[in-house]
C-alpha cells in the first residue's frame, strides 16, 4: 500500500480537481428537486404566485385585510397608491372602477417580509369569510359585515379575531401559504390580471433554470470523468513500470519464486484491477458521501424520514449477507487466474513437444480444468454480487411506494404538497445512490485488495543482487582481468553446495573454455560473472575489483552474453542486433554479422537487416537464431565475451569456422566458452574441467588429454585418437 501512496502523491492537484469538480456536481443535483418542487407547487398549483406579497390589489381588498394587521404602515410602505381614473397601461380596466395599490419595485427579501406581513391577516380574513359562508341565513352581507368591523375598536376586534387564531396556530405554514395564495389567485382574477402569463413566465424561468444546471451537471460531469479517467490510466501506467522496473531487478532466484506466468498476470490483470477500482473511487468516494449527506441535511426533520432510516438499514443488511458470502472467493480467484495462464504459457509454448508426444488430449483436458475451475468460481461471484442490483432496485421502489403512500395521507391533510412529496422522493433516492455507489465500490475493492496485496509482494520483495553504496569501476586497461578466487555458491534454501572452491584467471586475448558432464555446474559458474547470481563464498573480481563493488550496469556494459538458447525480440534483424546500443554503426554491425557466420542467410532475406523478427524468434531456424545471438553479443564490442553452450545449434563446419574467425577477429577480449562437444574447446587457451561443481583439471587440450582421465574419457566418447589427432 505504501508504495501506491508514493505513487498517489504526484496526482495531488488534479484529484483535488476532481474533488472540487465533484462538490459542484453534487450542490447543482441537489439543487434540482427543489426547482422541481417549485415547478409543482408555485408553476402548476399556485398559478405561478411564489407567495402572497400581491403585485396589485384593489382598495377595497387590502382595507379588508389590513383590518386584522398590528402593522398597517409597514405593510402600506410598500405600495404604490393609484386612484380611480388614473392612466396606467396595465390597470387599465380596473382603475376606471376603483382605486388600486401597486407594489414597488422591491428586492426579494422585502417581498419575502411581506408576504410574512400579510399571512397573518389573510388568514383571518380567509376563516371569517369561511365562518360567513358556514351560515345558511346570514343576517347581513359579507361587505355591511366588514363595515361593521371597521367601527369597533382594537379590544372588541381581537375578541373576533383571538378564537379564529387558535383554531389556525396547528394548521401547517404550507397549508396556510396555499390558503392566502389562494385569495391572491381570486384577487388577481377580479382585476382581470393575466395569470396564465403569470404561469408560463415562472414555469419557463424556473425550467430554464434547470436546464441550465443540467447542463453545467454535464460539463461537470465530463470533466470529472475526463480528469479521473486520465489519472487512474497515468496512476496505472506508473505502476506498471515500477513493477516492471522491480522486476528488471530479480536476480533468477526471485524469478523462481514468483514464477513467470504470476509475474505477467500481476503486472497486468492485477493492475488493471487497481486500475479500475481507483477510476471508481475517484468518481464515487466523495461524490457519494456530499450528494447522501446533503440530501439527508435536505429530509433532515420531515415526519417522513424514518422511511430513509428503514431503507438504510436494509440496504446494509443485503450488502453484508452478499458479501458474507462473496469475500472469501475473490481470494481464491487470482491464484486460479495465476494457474490458467501459467497452463495457457506451457501449452502455447510447448506445442511442437506436444505434438510430437500426441499429448493434444491430456493437455486440453489440463487447460480444460484449469479454465473451469477459475469459470466456476468467478460464476458463483458474479452470480452472488449480480443479486445487488436487483435487490437495490427493489428496495428503491418499495421506499418510493412506501414515501408515496405515507405522502398521499400528508397532502390529503394539507400538511405537504405534491412537490414536496415528488422532491423528498428525489431526495431519498439520492441518498441511497450514495449507499449503491458505496455498495459497488465494495464490490470491487476486495479483488483490488487483492491485487495490491500481490503487486506488493512483488515491490516489497528483497532483492539478492543489489548494487553497492559505493560502487568502484576498474581501470580501463584492466576491465578484461577476470579472477575467480576461491569461488563457492550455494542454490537459496539449498543443503550443499553447487560450486566448490572455484579458482582461475583469465586474461585478455585469450579463450577459457569449460567442460564437464551434464550437471557439473558449468553454466551456473559462467552465470555468475554476470551476477546472475552472487557468489556464497569467496569472490569474482574483474581488474583487481570485486563484482559485487560495481554496479550492476556498470558490470554489465563490459559482458556480452549468449545464453543457451538465442533469445531474439519482436522487431527486426537489425533492431535485435543493435540491442543495448545508444547509436548503431553499420560497420561494427556488418562486422559482427561476418564473424558469427550470419552473413549468408541475412542476405537471402529479402529485406535484409530490416526482415521482421517475430516473438521469440520463431520465424528463424535454430542456427539461425543462435548465430543472430552471438552477432548481437559481438557487436556490442565487450571487454568480455560469455558464450553459454551456444554452439550446440550448430554444424561442425559453422562452429569451426565461427571459432576461427572469433580467435582471428576478437583479440582483445576475454573470452569464456561453456561447451559439451570437445571440438568447440579444444583450441581454447585454457580448459576447464568440472566435476560436481568442483574444478578438477586447467590446461591446454594437450595437456589435458595426457593427464585428466575426466578429460579423455569426454574427449574419447565424442571423437577417435585419430580424429583428435587431426583436430
Amino acid at each position: 500500500m505504501k508504495h501506491l501512496i508514493k505513487i498517489l502523491r504526484k496526482f495531488t492537484f488534479p484529484i483535488l480537481c476532481v474533488i472540487v469538480f465533484l462538490f459542484i456536481q453534487a450542490q447543482l443535483d441537489l439543487k434540482l428537486p427543489e426547482y422541481t418542487s417549485n415547478i409543482v407547487n408555485v408553476g402548476i398549483e399556485q398559478k405561478g404566485i411564489e407567495n402572497n406579497a400581491f403585485i396589485a390589489i384593489r382598495e377595497s381588498s387590502l382595507n379588508k385585510i389590513l383590518l386584522f394587521s398590528e402593522d398597517k404602515e409597514s405593510i402600506l410602505a410598500y405600495y404604490d397608491y393609484l386612484e380611480k381614473g388614473s392612466k396606467n397601461k396595465k390597470y387599465q380596466s380596473i382603475l376606471d372602477k376603483e382605486s388600486i395599490y401597486v407594489l414597488k419595485d422591491i428586492s426579494k427579501e422585502e417581498k419575502d417580509e411581506l408576504s410574512t406581513l400579510l399571512t397573518k391577516p389573510l388568514s383571518i380574513k380567509l376563516f371569517l369569510e369561511y365562518s360567513y359562508s358556514a351560515n345558511e341565513n346570514p343576517t347581513i352581507s359579507l361587505d355591511d359585515f366588514y363595515a361593521y368591523l371597521s367601527t369597533l375598536d382594537k379590544d372588541s376586534l381581537n375578541n373576533i379575531i383571538n378564537p379564529i387564531m387558535e383554531q389556525t396556530k396547528d394548521i401547517s405554514g404550507t397549508l396556510l401559504d396555499q390558503m392566502t395564495i389562494t385569495e391572491v389567485i381570486n384577487e388577481y382574477t377580479a382585476m382581470d390580471i393575466d395569470l396564465g402569463n403569470i404561469q408560463t413566465s415562472y414555469i419557463l424561468k424556473t425550467g430554464g433554470t434547470m436546464v441550465l444546471f443540467a447542463f453545467l451537471i454535464m460539463l461537470v460531469a465530463i470533466g470529472t470523468s475526463f480528469l479521473a479517467s486520465r489519472v487512474a490510466a497515468k496512476f496505472a501506467y506508473l505502476l506498471r513500470e515500477k513493477l516492471v522496473n522491480k522486476v528488471m531487478t530479480f536476480s533468477h532466484h526471485e524469478f523462481e519464486s514468483f514464477q513467470t506466468s504470476s509475474l505477467i498476470t500481476r503486472s497486468t490483470n492485477d493492475v488493471q484491477h487497481i486500475q479500475m477500482l481507483f477510476g471508481m473511487l475517484l468518481r464515487t468516494l466523495f461524490y457519494a458521501p456530499i450528494i447522501g449527506i446533503g440530501a439527508f441535511l435536505k429530509v433532515n426533520g420531515n415526519a417522513m424520514s424514518w422511511i430513509i432510516g428503514v431503507a438504510l438499514c436494509c440496504i446494509l443488511c443485503i450488502v453484508a449477507t452478499l458479501f458474507t458470502f462473496a469475500m472469501p472467493k475473490f481470494r481464491r480467484v487470482q491464484k486460479l487466474l495465476d494457474k490458467l495462464t501459467l497452463v495457457a504459457r506451457e501449452t502455447l509454448t510447448g506445442i511442437p513437444v506436444i505434438r510430437a508426444f500426441s499429448n493434444e488430449e491430456y493437455e486440453k483436458k489440463r487447460f480444460d480444468k484449469a479454465n473451469k475451475d477459475l469459470t466456476k468460481l468467478n460464476l458463483f461471484v458474479e452470480r452472488t454480487m449480480s443479486l445487488m442490483s436487483p435487490l437495490m432496485m427493489l428496495l428503491m421502489n418499495i421506499t418510493a411506494l412506501l414515501i408515496i403512500w405515507v405522502g398521499a395521507d400528508k397532502i390529503d391533510t394539507g400538511l405537504i404538497q405534491v412537490g414536496d412529496l415528488i422532491a423528498f422522493i428525489t431526495y431519498t433516492m439520492q441518498i441511497i445512490m450514495s449507499f449503491l455507489m458505496f455498495s459497488l465500490v465494495s464490490i470491487m475493492l476486495p479483488r483490488a485488495m487483492v491485487s495490491v496485496r500481490r503487486i506488493g509482494e512483488v515491490l516489497d520483495a528483497k532483492t539478492s543482487v543489489t548494487d553497492p553504496e559505493n560502487p568502484k569501476i576498474p581501470d580501463k586497461d584492466k576491465c578484461g582481468i577476470v579472477e575467480f578466487k576461491d569461488v563457492y555458491f550455494r542454490y537459496p534454501d539449498a543443503e550443499e553446495d553447487v560450486i566448490k572452491n572455484v579458482s582461475f584467471k583469465a586474461t585478455p586475448g585469450t579463450t577459457t573454455a569449460f567442460i564437464g558432464s551434464t550437471g557439473s555446474g558449468k553454466s551456473t559458474l559462467i552465470n555468475l560473472i554476470p551476477r546472475f547470481f552472487d557468489v556464497t563464498g569467496g569472490k569474482i573480481t574483474i581488474g583487481n575489483v570485486n563484482i559485487k563493488d560495481m554496479t550492476q550496469e556498470n558490470l554489465r556494459d563490459l559482458i556480452g552474453y549468449v545464453p543457451q538458447k538465442g533469445m531474439l525480440f519482436s522487431g527486426t534483424i537489425l533492431s535485435n542486433l543493435s540491442l543495448g546500443m545508444d547509436k548503431v554503426d553499420d560497420k561494427v554491425i556488418d562486422k559482427s554479422i561476418e564473424i558469427a557466420e550470419a552473413k549468408e542467410f541475412i542476405s537471402k532475406k529479402h529485406l535484409g537487416l530490416n526482415e521482421p523478427i517475430s516473438e521469440g524468434g520463431t520465424n528463424v531456424s535454430g542456427g539461425q537464431r543462435q548465430r543472430l545471438a552471438i552477432a548481437r553479443a559481438l557487436a556490442k564490442q565487450p571487454q568480455i565475451l560469455i558464450f553459454d553452450d551456444s554452439f550446440s545449434a550448430l554444424d561442425y563446419k559453422t562452429d569451426a569456422s565461427l571459432r576461427k574467425k572469433l580467435k582471428k577477429e576478437v583479440k582483445n577480449a576475454t573470452v569464456f566458452i561453456v561447451a559439451q562437444r570437445i571440438s568447440t574447446v579444444l583450441h581454447a587457451d585454457q580448459i576447464i574441467v568440472l566435476d560436481k561443481g568442483s574444478v578438477v583439471g586447467i590446461g591446454t587440450h594437450e595437456e589435458l588429454l595426457k593427464n585428466n582421465q575426466i578429460y579423455q574419457e569426454i574427449a574419447y566418447s565424442q571423437l577417435s585418437k585419430e580424429e583428435l589427432a587431426n583436430e
